[in-house]
């Protein structure tokens, strides 16, 4: 089955979208915003991502490792924390494209957000967490993290639909979370995993909570079910893809689960 290497890939992306100056490393953001999702959170999206999901809502920055502009680690700290100050949110975190491309600039961040009150999300898909153990023992050092892998899939077989990535690489994932865990992070309450949803069957879903189970019991418990938001945008990617959802949600109908 053909498909990309993602981690091929990874060293692709982190030279546009990253940059070291006397500053340190810098990473490209495209916006800094508030929002509803964990109950408030303030975020910065990247530019640049492993993976070209085709049901992705930011594909438009995270499928191009063009536009935007560098931030360091500590004015990209300053946005975010104005951010969640302002607005009295308890989160804050990284989204849009992969995070842990710029592992020193999201290192640093985090670190600076430690020596505050809030707590720092890390959505991450978890394969360069899974290429190497000691990215887990670093980011397991700090009490203000909460690491959530997002599944593409239940499967090597739909994450290669869902990504166009081998599907070997999918078991990275499982890896990236297995390495959390070992690594003395908390299930379910200091790293969970969440799971795409919308193209899966029931009897997949439950196949991928026995490998969770394997790395810890705990964790099928503590599954993020997601499914995709149906934005104007994210119908252009889907169709693009050739990819039809089994379950969707409209924006203005999203369910409190999911928020």
């Amino acid at each position: 089955m053909p498909g990309y290497n993602p981690l091929t890939l990874s060293e692709a992306v982190r030279n546009a979208v990253c940059r070291y100056t006397i500053t340190g490393e810098e990473r490209k953001y495209y916006r800094f915003r508030g929002g509803k999702w964990y109950g408030g959170i303030a975020t910065g999206d990247v530019v640049g991502c492993n993976l070209r999901c085709g049901f992705c809502w930011s594909w438009r920055f995270s499928h191009v490792s063009t536009g935007g502009w560098f931030e360091s680690a500590e004015s990209a700290f300053q946005k975010i924390y104005s951010i969640a100050a302002r607005n009295k949110y308890e989160y804050v975190r990284l989204s849009g494209g992969e995070p842990t491309l710029s592992k020193n600039h999201l290192l640093k961040i985090i670190q600076l957000f430690s020596e505050t009150s809030f707590t720092f999300i890390l959505e991450t898909n978890g394969l360069l967490i899974g290429h190497d153990p000691s990215y887990a023992e670093s980011l397991a050092e700090f009490s203000n993290l909460v690491v959530r892998i997002s599944f593409k899939g239940t499967s090597g077989e739909e994450f290669y639909v869902l990504t166009g990535a081998d599907p070997f690489f999918f078991k990275l994932q499982l890896k990236g979370l297995e390495n959390l865990v070992e690594s003395g992070l908390k299930p379910c309450t200091e790293v969970y995993p969440a799971v795409m949803l919308s193209f899966s069957t029931p009897e997949s879903y439950n196949q991928l909570k026995k490998e969770f189970s394997k790395i810890h019991p705990a964790l099928p418990s503590c599954i993020d079910e997601e499914y995709v938001i149906l934005y104007p945008h994210v119908k252009e990617v889907l169709r693009k893809h050739g990819l039809k959802p089994k379950i969707s949600y409209t924006p203005e109908g999203i369910p409190d689960f999911m928020i």
